[in-house]
Order: C-alpha cells, then structure tokens, then sequence
C-alpha cells in the first residue's frame, strides 16, 4: 500500500507560498507558509498534519487492540501535540503527546493501559516517529 501526496511552493521560505494536495483530495491546494508554520496566519503546516496523522492511527490502532481483546469502544477521543524546537540552524520534531479520552464499557484499568501503550508502541506513525511519544489517558 502507498499514499501520495504533494507540495508545491512558490518564493523564499520566509515570504513564499505553498500548497498541499492528497491523492484522495482530502487536501487540494490546501495553503501553507512561514505564517502558519510559526505564526497564526491561515492555512495548514507539515507538523499539523504530522499530529492529525499520529492522532487519527493511534486511534485506530487502539480500536483495533480494543476489538482483538473484545471490547467494543464507545468513543475514542484523541488529541496529538508534536512540538517543533529549533535545532541548531534549522528545527526538530521534539515529542507527540497524545491525549486519549475513551468510553469503554466492561473494561478495567489495567488492560485498558495495557492496550493503550501496545496501540500508542505499535502504530505505525508512532514507529516513524524518531522522538519520545507520550500517552495520557481518561477512561470514563
């Protein structure tokens, strides 16, 4: 399996302009620039789409394990941060933190962690990821 997607940038990397698009054109012509990559200008940046990305194969993930184990989730709710630190002349992806809220009836603390961290270890973002990757939890 492949997905594809594209960048297209226009100018200096201060003052330029790109646009993203997808395969799927989930993403078509979607801006991006020095503005929302580090300000709070409009449009979309790599490390948006990096934790929307970990957040939403986490999730599946763990549907996943919860499904193996025979449990059936209610709702899965997950929120990923990546923060980007300056590194030397240029930047680093330094840590995802996920923050997962569940409703899972009949399960119990400790396997519902257990199935979590094997999700949050096993996903594959999670394994593309070269930085630390936290998991908080609340299981209503």
């Amino acid at each position: 399996m492949m997905r594809k997607a594209t960048a297209t940038w226009t100018g200096n990397g201060s003052e330029g302009r790109g646009a993203l698009a997808t395969a799927s054109t989930v993403l078509q012509d979607t801006p991006y620039g020095f503005g929302s990559r580090f300000g709070e200008e409009a449009g979309t940046n790599p490390e948006e789409l990096l934790a929307a990305a970990h957040a939403g194969c986490f999730t599946m993930a763990l549907a996943f394990q919860l499904e193996r184990a025979g449990f059936t989730p209610t709702r899965l709710h997950t929120e990923a941060a990546v923060s980007l630190l300056r590194d030397g002349d240029g930047f680093r992806i330094s840590r995802s933190a996920l923050k997962l809220t569940a409703d899972v009836p009949g399960i119990d603390r400790t396997r519902f962690d257990e199935l979590a961290q094997a999700a949050k270890n096993g996903c594959p973002v999670s394994r593309l990821f070269n930085t630390e990757i936290t998991l908080e939890t609340l299981l209503e």
